[in-house]
């Protein structure tokens, strides 16, 4: 692990480069062949890229369904009514709207947004832009889940969809900016994009605007989402490799501004911040004086505090997408949301095979059951469908280099 005085050279660091050669030399060219071993402290061994897409899966539908049963609690709430939230429980929200109680296992509205992503790539078989996006909300979103599974802006922007407005433009009629919408839900692009860095952050800004105006704070903490789970499906990935392509890659602007207030600043505060602590517990407590707004709608979401969080814990945890979990579920605030990026992060890194099978089954049973929900693939159907787009997408490039005959 980087100690503190070294974190800044991670910013000088090329790990990554972009580009159809690079992404057909990354480890993906024999896709069929076994994996190449590399160094992971959880699990032990290599992990397929086809697992590291199910652990990414796994580990945001897993997290978000664990974490939004105490979505809004301070963590001395969570502490007392459960003492380590480590379990699948049932749940309400919304309420006042709906009186559903949820199974446990039921995933919530980030999920139902990144699952329309989904949908939108498998249409597509490769990357996607706000239109495509758009088009598989006016298919696909089920029309009685806002307000009851989904948040009630996305009934808005649904309608809004529905017309000849261009999908470029609809997020500038989004209500609330800087929230943490985008970067809780778009681990498929980064999938999509698996260890091409580069394509990954330009499909989050074209997508991104269908929740945010262009450029946005929400959009570029989005990037780290992306980056991360594109940088940590490479082979040879490694928890410090995936910060080091963080801190390569976003918030790239040399201005005063982006040196003193932008992405790269908060996250090295608050990597610093955290620097040996190996316990959730500790971590929960330096965030406690600086994360602490109330009063005002969304106060807990906004992106910047849950993403710094996630990268933290994803490094005291060591990319365990088990302990990813457990930790972010227990930290208070946006529960759900932040197990969804941690996890994410963590499950394209080392898989899902620290996460008990249980609560895989129990989160399949929940979709099962959910009358709300736009798709019930089991978490493993839909990363293996994903991991097909993929190999999809790696197709088409390698049949556009034999016809343009590029040796």
């Amino acid at each position: 692990m980087k100690t503190e005085q070294e974190l800044p050279s991670m910013s000088r660091r090329s790990l990554f480069r972009s580009g159809i050669a690079t992404a057909l030399s990354a480890g993906f060219a024999d896709i069929e062949s076994p994996p190449l071993a590399r160094a992971n402290p959880d699990p032990p061994g290599s992990v397929s890229l086809r697992d590291k897409f199910h652990g990414c899966i796994a580990g945001v539908y897993v997290g978000s369904s664990m974490g939004a049963a105490v979505e809004g609690w301070d963590w001395q709430r969570i502490q007392k009514e459960y003492g380590t939230l480590e379990q699948l429980v049932p749940y309400r929200h919304y309420r006042g709207t709906s009186d559903w109680v949820r199974e446990a296992g039921t995933t919530e509205d980030g999920v139902e947004r990144q699952k329309l992503m989904i949908k939108a790539i498998l249409d597509k078989k490769g990357r996607v832009n706000a239109e495509d996006v758009r088009q598989a909300w006016v298919r696909y979103m089920n029309p009685n889940a806002p307000g009851v599974i989904s948040e009630p802006f996305e009934g808005t922007l649904l309608a809004i969809a529905s017309t000849p407005i261009p999908a470029a433009d609809i997020g500038k009629y989004c209500d609330y900016s800087g929230l943490i919408s985008l970067s809780r839900s778009c681990h498929p692009i980064g999938l999509i994009n698996a260890g091409d860095v580069a394509a990954a952050i330009e499909d989050v800004h074209e997508v991104g605007q269908l929740y945010n105006t262009a450029n946005s704070r929400a959009v570029r903490w989005a990037e780290v989402t992306v980056v991360a789970i594109a940088a940590a499906t490479r082979p040879a990935a490694t928890v410090d490799s995936v910060l080091g392509a963080i801190f390569d890659n976003v918030d790239r602007g040399d201005t005063r501004f982006f040196k003193e207030m932008g992405i790269r600043r908060e996250l090295e505060q608050g990597l610093k911040m955290t620097q040996g602590c190996s316990d959730f517990r500790e971590i929960r407590e330096k965030f406690g004086a600086t994360y602490n707004c109330t009063g005002i709608p969304y106060s807990n979401s906004f992106a910047n505090e849950v993403v710094t969080k996630a990268v933290c814990i994803f490094r005291a945890t060591q990319g365990s997408t088990w302990e990813g979990i457990k930790a972010a579920v227990n930290m208070g605030r946006d529960t759900d949301c932040l197990a969804a990026v941690t996890a994410g992060i963590s499950g394209a890194l080392t898989g899902a095979s620290s996460v008990p099978d249980a609560l895989i089954r129990q989160v399949d049973h929940a979709t099962s059951v959910n009358p709300y929900t736009c798709c019930k693939l089991t978490l493993r159907e839909t990363a293996d469908a994903l991991y097909d787009a993929f190999k999809a997408r790696i197709a088409g490039m390698r049949s556009f280099i034999a016809e343009m005959d590029i040796g």
